[in-house]
């Protein structure tokens, strides 16, 4: 008795005490009591953000709003407009979709593939993980019991148990879904509970389902689009857009990952477990050299004739340069001369450069090209005249001429490799038919768990964070300080022409997280618990920290990841 009224006393006297908190949204101290909440220091500061508030980045850590104050922090509050805000809202209705799956059709379970059409691909599963059909009924059926979750408003509770037990709470849910808990070794976990259904996500979720204003589903390739609300402009849905052939691309690496049984992390980090890395590894480089190969065979034995130029875009370090390096191979196997231009040569100086809105430099901008000079190059060389072909020095932000000349013969194909390959706008007088073009990208095909991904712009940056590190010298905060301007300019001027491409390839390695871990790991300590960047550098350790790490050895020096973690055959 006299311990029970100790520790009430304590806690009592921690209630009556206050807690220093720096408010990042308006520059200011404020002292708030012992055990308040992210939600209610924000009703109380009367804020208003452009969004409704959703979460708030604690030491630069996004945190639900139910999150409690005990000791001095920096808060900052974030919306929809947010990466974050965004995310968080992404797996609340995730959970609230997957809840309504649950219910409607208990045994069943929601898996959520990978991002498409500015929506997620889901498929519904039975016990033993088969696809179970969707129609417009079933679908119509789910949006009622989604829409009903909302509007009962249901509280989202953090749960945290010895992780044994979350895994024989999550033991009757189907196949996979206690793979990654096994996995990962840690003595507790975490989880949502939402009245009597529990879930597991990777990061913060909304406080309730009342959060949720925005959403819908709809039929997609006779399973399920999961639509979300537009990244700037979160109180409309995201356009839909058909992306038939990107869909296509997904289809066929995750056919590729049941080769090896392997959907999902859990059972990754088993195989490795298992003395299987090796077995991954040569398959996984095998069927990258098979549809290399494959894409070489369609430009050679096109219908008409063979293409005179081959435009290879994709997003930052999608691979494209070992992409254009190994095609150039296989298209010599076809009879076929190639010869890679870089488009980042046609750059005009740099003082000539675009710029944003914010007065800087725009370096993604479609008039960073020279774009007169570039299209009379082109054109000269269709005609079979010699053209002395520009250099352009990054280091002096100078076109140069080094005394490079370039003539076609019959049998040469141009390979043309830059962000601005496939718009229409690059080379508007050049025949269609004379031209065959590729979109190159990173598309994850191996998921955490059923209901969490891992975005590819992750997977793209932690590459580019390795990269830079060993070429470029750039810290991870620097690369990841850099990310928003890179993926504007990638949705501003690759997004919008991918489904005109003639091919597409997908660089995604089953392994790489596993190799890049090593890697990427010790630089991302390296970024400061204080600053903006840390906040995507604390969600990359944790993706990363999912993965067993597996050696590079068996890598072959062609390998897509070389140009990322070092040791290519290739000169870049």
């Amino acid at each position: 008795m006299q311990i029970f009224m100790y520790l009430c006393t304590q806690i009592s006297t921690a209630m009556e005490q206050t807690v220093t908190i720096y408010c990042k949204n308006t520059k200011e101290y404020v002292e708030v009591a012992c055990g308040t909440s992210l939600r209610e220091l924000y009703d109380s500061l009367g804020l208003t953000l452009p969004y409704p508030v959703l979460a708030a980045r604690v030491n630069y850590k996004v945190q639900s709003l139910n999150f409690v104050l005990y000791k001095p922090k920096d808060v900052e509050f974030i919306d929809a407009s947010s990466e974050s805000g965004r995310r968080c809202y992404i797996r609340s209705l995730s959970m609230v979709t997957a809840c309504a799956v649950h219910e409607l059709w208990p045994g069943s379970d929601l898996r959520i593939e990978h991002p498409i059409s500015n929506g997620f691909y889901c498929t519904l599963r039975d016990a033993e993980g088969q696809i179970i059909p969707m129609t417009e009924e079933t679908v119509a059926s789910l949006k009622q019991k989604m829409d009903q979750i909302v509007a009962e408003d249901r509280m989202i509770i953090t749960e945290e148990r010895q992780t044994k037990e979350v895994i024989e709470l999550f033991g009757g849910r189907g196949a996979g879904e206690t793979t990654l808990f096994e996995t990962l070794g840690n003595p507790y976990c975490r989880y949502y509970r939402m009245w009597d259904y529990i879930d597991y996500y990777t990061g913060s979720l909304l406080p309730s389902t009342a959060y949720l204003n925005v959403y819908d589903v709809m039929l997609y390739q006779g399973n399920l689009l999961l639509r979300v609300p537009c990244k700037y402009n979160p109180n409309q849905l995201a356009p839909l857009c058909i992306e038939d052939k990107r869909y296509g691309i997904f289809q066929e690496y995750m056919g590729w990952n049941k080769l090896l049984h392997i959907s999902n992390v859990g059972e990754f980090n088993r195989a490795c477990k298992n003395q299987k890395s090796f077995e991954m590894i040569k398959l996984s480089e095998a069927l990258h050299e098979k549809k290399v190969a494959q894409i070489a065979d369609q430009i050679a034995h096109r219908e008409g004739g063979t293409p005179r130029f081959v435009l290879i875009s994709g997003p930052s370090s999608s691979g494209k340069t070992t992409f254009s390096k190994r095609l150039t191979i296989q298209l010599m196997v076809n009879g076929i001369r190639p010869v890679v231009i870089s488009m980042d040569n046609y750059f005009v100086n740099r003082e000539d450069t675009p710029r944003d809105e914010n007065g800087q430099w725009d370096f993604e901008h479609f008039e960073t090209l020279d774009l007169p000079l570039f299209r009379t190059h082109m054109q000269q060389l269709m005609d079979g005249e010699t053209v002395s072909l520009p250099f352009y020095n990054f280091e002096t932000g100078m076109r140069e001429y080094r005394g490079d000349t370039l003539r076609l013969e019959q049998d040469t194909v141009v390979i043309l490799e830059g962000l601005h390959a496939l718009n229409p706008d690059l080379l508007p007088d050049v025949p269609r038919e004379a031209m065959f073009k590729i979109y190159v990208s990173s598309l994850t095909t191996v998921n955490l768990d059923n209901h969490n991904w891992i975005p590819t712009v992750d997977v793209r940056l932690l590459r580019r964070i390795v990269r830079d590190y060993r070429y470029r010298g750039y810290s991870a905060r620097e690369t990841i300080a850099r990310l928003d301007s890179v993926e504007r300019g990638a949705k501003r001027w690759i997004a919008p022409f991918r489904e005109e491409a003639d091919a597409m390839f997908n660089s995604s390695l089953l392994f790489e997280l596993a190799v890049l871990k090593r890697h990427a790991e010790p630089l991302l300590d390296e970024v400061p618990k204080y600053c903006d960047e840390y906040t995507t550098a604390h969600r990359l350790k944790k993706y990363l920290s999912y993965f067993e790490s597996i050696p590079e050895n068996e890598i072959p020096p062609t390998s897509f990841l070389r140009e990322f973690v070092g040791g290519s055959s290739f000169r870049y």
